[in-house]
């Protein structure tokens, strides 16, 4: 019995072109950009120039000054609330165009629900621990 030949449609390398021609763009934009600024850009150093500037102020004391935890927690908090965003603006556009009738609906409505309840644990834990607290 004859076997069918095995076409290479999917490892076709002129389907790439296109992004191979965006990264180019990019890395080519990118580089042009970094040489430009040097060759173009003022290069005066000075006193004055090599000052630490922050906001048309000048600074007070050390740069080298230590964070509470709690601020890097706050944006761990953050990341956490916007990735779940991320995750349930697909849901939201696709669970309306699932048949209601079906056990499918509330299987994804039970999956959304899951992952909701734990995000506000998580939360409501955060918040028992003191982590949003700044005294």
């Amino acid at each position: 019995m004859p076997t069918a030949p095995i076409t290479l449609a999917a490892t076709d390398l002129s389907s790439y072109l296109p992004i191979l021609i965006l990264v180019g763009m990019a890395v080519t934009f990118g580089v042009f950009n970094v040489v430009a600024s040097n060759l173009l850009g003022p290069s005066r150093t000075g006193k004055v120039k090599e000052k630490t500037y922050e906001s048309g102020m000048d600074t007070i004391g050390s740069a080298h000054k230590r964070f509470n935890v709690r601020f890097y927690i706050i944006a761990m908090v953050f990341l956490v609330f916007d990735i779940e965003i991320i995750f349930l603006y697909p849901w939201a556009v696709t669970f309306p165009n699932i048949d209601q009738s079906t056990p499918d609906a509330l299987l994804w409505l039970g999956r959304i629900l899951f992952f909701v309840f734990t995000t506000v644990v998580a939360y409501v834990y955060g918040v028992r621990k003191g982590v949003f607290r700044f005294d």
